[in-house]
């Protein structure tokens, strides 16, 4: 008796681990995104200025879109964490 609940520890134990590893993989894409997404906007913005309206209104879009990416990872980390 006593193995079986040291068993169901160690998999409570792994299967959070697994999580936040998944949630923490989840979060390095739309962070190397948002930052290829702003940076673009900059030197596109320091290159021609006349056009910064339309750039940082698509950065914006841009930058809605990816993190949209790191939400739905959080979202599966919540899943995975509490089911």
């Amino acid at each position: 008796m006593d193995l079986l609940a040291q068993a169901d520890n160690a998999v409570d134990g792994l299967k959070a681990l697994g999580a936040g590893l998944g949630y923490g993989l989840a979060a390095i894409g739309p962070g190397v995104g948002i930052g290829l997404v702003v940076g673009n906007a900059i030197t596109a913005m320091a290159r021609q200025p006349e056009s910064a309206g339309m750039v940082r209104t698509t950065m914006f879009l841009g930058i809605a879109f990816t993190e949209a990416l790191a939400l739905i990872g959080f979202v599966v980390f919540i899943l995975l964490n509490f089911t």
